[in-house]
């Protein structure tokens, strides 16, 4: 009886040996590798290269690029639909000013001294400035932000207001009603860059945006007396036509949908390879490896998206959002949005929708915390560093959070400049910003950071994976009316969207 149990317990035992292990769950982040984000990089810019140097809309190199996106998702056993829009537009019918008259004389640039607000009014306007309100230096303060701020301003002078507390269209409309002919922003002393103010309809003057550069300088001289500015505006409305290009896994829930996107269209100045052909190559290159995981993984619906006309102001986005009903939009469980992930000189940066900084103009639909977490978890296990970035609506995810619906990403950087402290965690150089050649001709594959490129797609891959599995944290995975999603997107102050 001892020897049969010893024979038997050696049966049993090679048995046990013999049986293969279970198979791990398959890893997108595995999956998608440098190399096939690198390939379709190189192909956009290849596509730039021999169409005029550009990707822009209404260009052959944006409707070159929708065409290799919709090969390769075919070739990926997709059936890609190119959703057309058109929207409303301005152009110069003759060139827009900005110069000092007095003292002395200075012309400034359109897109790096000043910008308009989408919502200015045409005229031409060569009077003296005053300077509302000026805050202390360094203060961001309230300035225009009451009625009393302009006692006895000049009627018809141009209005000089600095950014900060209360909204631009509430400084607008105080100047507007104490007689001001136009009015000129300017940033706030501890933000760089340019925003577009945010006012509701159209205006019967100018109204333009200056750096906190030329807005403190220009400040300075009006509070000296005697500061005149021509500020010349005369644009027409013009129709532009453009095409997102979606498509979706042929698994999971069609009420319960995850929405990847980016946008595939660049600036006229150059190929735009960071902006952003980083994006959209690495949803490519996601979407053309999904499958793999297979129908038990993908228990919610993903639907990519390449964005049309995003440096236009969010066309493409908006008008998709715009497109669909209460139903529709309901049946969509957040938003990830991938715009910029291979700045040379940037970051890892994580969009904060928990507002966990209270930098956010907005108020991140509830949710959106959970999809910051989900990938500041996923960096934290790698033991590689991020930061918080605003959550702005400056991007393509704007017009769902406008909506209520939870959404997320990551971003390498743009214009803003490089801090110490950032340069100790992600390496390059302080001082400097994150992509140097941020809408400039050199945007081109020799502008990334192939390394930075690399874990920021494993991001994409990653969080793509876990909320097509499953979107608990963010949702509950219930469907619910949009009333249920909780109110639309707020703002807070006036830090504007584009």
């Amino acid at each position: 009886m001892r020897k049969l149990a010893i024979g038997a317990a050696a049966v049993l035992a090679a048995t046990l040996v013999t049986v293969p292990p279970a198979e791990a769950a398959p890893d997108l982040a595995s999956l998608v590798t440098l190399k096939d984000v690198r390939k379709h990089l190189q192909s956009l810019q290849t596509i730039s290269d021999y169409n005029g140097g550009s990707r822009a809309v209404e260009t052959p190199g944006y409707e070159i690029s929708v065409k290799y996106v919709v090969s390769q998702l075919k070739k990926a056993g997709f059936t890609p639909t190119v959703q057309p829009f058109s929207y409303t537009s301005v152009e110069e019918r003759t060139p827009t000013v900005l110069a000092r008259t007095a003292p002395g004389q200075a012309t400034y640039k359109l897109g790096t001294d000043f910008t308009l607000s989408g919502e200015t009014g045409n005229g031409d306007v060569n009077t003296s400035v005053t300077a509302v309100d000026v805050p202390a230096p360094g203060q961001v303060g309230d300035a225009g932000c009451e009625a009393a701020d302009f006692a006895g301003f000049p009627q018809g002078n141009i209005a000089l207001i600095q950014r900060g507390t209360c909204s631009f269209e509430q400084k607008f409309n105080n100047a507007k009603a104490a007689g001001a002919s136009a009015v000129l922003f300017y940033n706030r002393p501890d933000e760089p860059g340019l925003l577009n103010p945010l006012l509701n309809g159209k205006r019967d003057v100018p109204v333009a945006f200056a750096t906190r550069e030329l807005g403190g300088e220009l400040a300075k001289l009006a509070q000296a007396g005697g500061l005149k500015l021509r500020l010349k505006v005369d644009l027409a409305e013009v129709t532009k036509k453009s095409t997102n290009v979606i498509a979706e896994t042929r698994w999971g829930r069609s009420d319960n949908v995850v929405v990847v996107g980016a946008h595939l269209d660049g600036v006229h100045e150059g190929p735009g390879i960071n902006d952003n052909g980083t994006g959209s190559a690495a949803i490519l290159a996601a979407a053309q490896k999904i499958h793999k995981l297979g129908k038990k993984q993908i228990r919610n619906k993903v639907r990519f998206a390449w964005w049309g006309a995003e440096e236009e102001g969010l066309r493409g986005s908006t008008a998709y959002v715009a497109g669909l009903s209460a139903e529709e939009r309901a049946k969509i469980a957040l938003n990830l949005n991938f715009d910029m992930l291979g700045s040379i000189n940037g970051i890892r940066g994580i969009y904060d929708g928990d507002d966990s900084s209270g930098q956010n103009p907005t108020v991140p639909p509830v949710g959106s915390g959970a999809i910051e977490k989900t990938f500041a978890d996923y960096y934290a296990k790698r033991k590689l560093p991020t930061i918080e970035t605003e959550f702005s609506g400056r991007s393509d995810y704007g017009p769902f959070i406008e909506v209520g619906i939870p959404a997320g990403g990551l971003f390498s950087g743009a214009e803003v400049i490089k801090t110490p402290e950032q340069a100790k965690l992600f390496g390059g150089t302080a001082g400097q910003p994150y992509d140097p050649c941020y809408h400039q001709a050199c945007d081109t594959i020799k502008n990334i950071d192939w390394k930075l490129l690399d874990t920021h797609a494993d991001g994409v891959a990653f969080a793509t994976q876990a909320f097509a599995k499953s979107t608990l944290p963010v949702n509950g995975e219930t469907r619910r009316a949009r009333s249920l999603r909780g109110p639309a997107m707020q703002y807070k102050g006036d830090r504007a969207v584009y």
